[in-house]
């Protein structure tokens, strides 16, 4: 009982300061902001567009979770496209309450529908795809995401180094840095030092130590669950769905660009950069990535193509929103469709 309780503070204490990381983000990108204008700007907004940001977001959805079962479908044959999708949208929600929580989440919604292949020793169901497989087919999703994000921002540094190289050496980099009293790099290689020791000394503990055991066979699902694209059928359907998950990313940025008359100017490529620049907001640790994401990409558009913090922060929130209330909507949606159909 004591343990549960120091899990529950721990969890609370984690989910209270990464709200007070949004909230202060939040605070320090709007705390210069003039309501008035805020609001004129958004009504001279071309809401149109929005409604189209808003259902390339829901076919992005789809395509995640289509893109997701081809993973799965190794593991476990019976996993339908109507279960992925629903995991994807309830793990969105998820996010919202903890951050990165959703990941676990539709996990564990697909261990609980996959069906039972045979009995374990304590007489319990064993499934098909096991929490720790199904796991490690997020893992490489995930992986695959940050692939792909970090070959458009390559494309885009290499292709456009004038307008967005400076932006992430002056702005991201450069201000890490100058933080620490040493370089960043030699952060990154303690970091991996220390977890190749941690690998070497769980995988040569593993017959003796009941924990090195548990954590060597989580990480042996985790493979299983990783090396899982190696026995699909039809690899180049993964491929497919994932050049259409980031082409409706695309389409959202453009539309919300499109949707904001002081942004005319701007053409595709930058609604890629900008497409780019929020997924970093994204990734930021704060629920939903509120305050992360209007910060960074208020800044981008200030610092790069000199439009008014004000009008940047009118497409941050617009961008941001628009996809919260997406997100919202979808997995309510979903929690009810699996609910009703139990």
């Amino acid at each position: 009982m004591t343990t549960k309780r120091k899990d529950y503070g721990t969890d609370l204490i984690k989910y209270l300061l990464s709200a007070a990381v949004a909230c202060f983000l939040l605070y320090f990108t709007f705390r210069g902001v003039k309501w008035e204008d805020f609001l004129t700007g958004l009504k001279s907004c071309r809401w149109g567009y929005i409604v189209v940001s808003m259902v390339a977001g829901i076919a992005a959805f789809w395509f995640r979770g289509v893109r997701w079962r081809e993973i799965l479908l190794p593991l476990d044959g019976s996993i339908s496209r109507r279960a992925t999708f629903n995991a994807v949208n309830i793990g969105y929600i998820a996010n919202f309450v903890f951050p990165r929580i959703g990941e676990f989440v539709r996990c564990g919604f697909i261990t609980k529908n996959s069906v039972p292949e045979k009995f374990s020793g304590d007489g319990l169901p064993k499934k098909k795809a096991s929490y720790d497989k199904v796991l490690g087919t997020v893992v490489l999703e995930r992986s695959w995401d940050m692939i792909s994000m970090v070959l458009i921002l390559l494309a885009l540094l290499v292709f456009k180094w004038q307008e967005f190289g400076e932006f992430f050496v002056e702005k991201m980099w450069k201000p890490f840095e100058e933080k620490m009293d040493f370089s960043a790099w030699w952060v990154l290689a303690g970091i991996l030092v220390i977890c190749s020791a941690l690998v070497c000394l769980t995988y040569l503990t593993r017959n003796r130590i009941k924990l090195s055991r548990k954590i060597a066979d989580v990480c042996k699902g985790l493979l299983q669950g990783v090396f899982s694209c190696l026995k699909m059928k039809s690899k180049w359907k993964f491929f497919l769905y994932t050049l259409l998950i980031w082409l409706m990313y695309w389409v959202m940025s453009v539309a919300t660009m499109s949707a904001m008359p002081d942004l005319d100017g701007l053409g595709p490529v930058d609604a890629l950069f900008l497409m780019i620049a929020g997924s970093f907001g994204w990734l930021v640790p704060v629920p939903g990535g509120f305050g992360a994401f209007h910060f960074i990409v208020s800044l981008a558009l200030s610092t790069i193509y000199g439009v008014p913090f004000a009008s940047g922060i009118i497409f941050a929130t617009l961008s941001h929103e628009s996809q919260a209330i997406t997100m919202a909507v979808c997995g309510g949606v979903s929690y009810l469709d699996e609910t009703f159909r139990k």
